[in-house]
């Protein structure tokens, strides 16, 4: 099939004007008389015409106006409502989004940046999944803002937006000893990574306050995506001594543990809290520690246009709050047990 789609030079014999006209006005609008501009957009609109923006960019020896997000799994709800905030942010500034998954895997992750970086993205956004970032350093040398979200990167000096992970799960944790909890279990997939390990960290400072240092027993820590995370507790779960309270690393932890609980405590009596809110959490009355992943785009989004519009300065590492949402799992006290003395939530 032929090729219909009208250039350049076919706006310009309609709008009356040169070539170069046309082209300023898609690159530099604010250097154009007003009239001419709207003569020029009126004919590119009858013709449906859409200018190249790589091929603008590459020509001013610069990036697009596109923002390249790397994200892990596709499935995973947390990355596109990331990728929701973004998006929102960035086209307010005429910036476009273009997401990319690594898979949840180290050479995905270089196997992705590579591409959109040969699309000469204006700037780089990652959720980082090898332990080590230096393959970007040439590249953010070379002017591409190169911004980690949800976990900073690593052998890179680049900006960072996160949550307060080990904050978040330390009150989590103390919440549940206050109202008698002892035999609290921490369990996630993976846990080698930099949010799950500021967050068991979280869990065993609480722990060790309320004199319980060896919480191993306790501990289900697994780097294995394919596992299935019911499956992953069962053994915990049906020990002669299980735990009186779960937190879940994650929301695939969380929905792994309900079903597990579905099956062997009939009578609700395991507190639950679970790490990220999930779209069904409010009608199971599930307890969980919250945060706005849509925030969490946004300001990556505006740290991004910064840097694009300045580079220099000093990184930046921007930690966002978190709450948790009560709903009745999180509050369950073990069974025949009273609050013990002196904890509050």
């Amino acid at each position: 099939m032929v090729d219909q789609r009208a250039t350049l030079d076919d706006v310009a014999r309609l709008a009356g004007v040169s070539s170069k006209t046309v082209s300023r006005v898609f690159a530099q609008r604010e250097l154009v008389a007003p009239q001419t501009v709207e003569r020029v957009l009126a004919a590119a609109k009858r013709l449906r015409f859409r200018p190249n923006s790589l091929a603008q960019g590459l020509r001013r020896g610069g990036g697009t106006r596109t923002v390249g997000f790397i994200i892990g799994e596709l499935s995973n709800p947390f990355y596109y409502k990331i990728a929701a905030g973004l998006e929102k942010e960035l086209s307010e500034h005429g910036y476009g989004l273009v997401v990319a998954s690594t898979d949840d895997t180290d050479d995905g992750e270089a196997r992705v940046a590579d591409a959109l970086l040969a699309q000469r993205v204006g700037a780089l956004l990652l959720v980082p999944v090898s332990d080590d970032q230096s393959y970007l350093e040439g590249e953010r040398q070379l002017g591409t803002p190169v911004i980690a979200i949800d976990r900073p990167a690593r052998n890179l000096a680049a900006d960072s937006i996160v949550l307060d992970n080990r904050a978040a799960v330390l009150e989590a944790t103390r919440r549940l000893i206050a109202v008698g909890h002892r035999r609290i279990a921490y369990v996630c997939n993976p846990a080698a990574v930099y949010t799950q390990i500021e967050r068991i960290g979280g869990y065993r400072q609480a722990m060790a306050e309320a004199g319980i240092t060896d919480t191993s027993r306790w501990e289900v820590l697994r780097d294995d995506l394919s596992l299935n995370s019911a499956e992953m507790m069962r053994a915990l779960m049906t020990s002669a001594e299980p735990p009186t309270a779960i937190i879940a690393g994650n929301n695939r932890m969380t929905i792994g543990a309900l079903r597990l609980l579905r099956d062997i405590d009939d009578r609700e009596r395991t507190a639950l809290i679970g790490f990220d809110d999930f779209d069904t959490g409010d009608v199971l009355g599930v307890s969980v520690i919250s945060y706005d992943p849509l925030e969490l785009g946004r300001r990556a989004a505006r740290l991004a246009l910064e840097r694009i519009a300045d580079p220099s300065g000093f990184t930046q590492q921007i930690t966002l709050p978190t709450w948790i949402i009560e709903r009745g799992t999180g509050e369950r006290p073990p069974a025949e047990a009273r609050p013990i003395q002196g904890w509050a939530p």
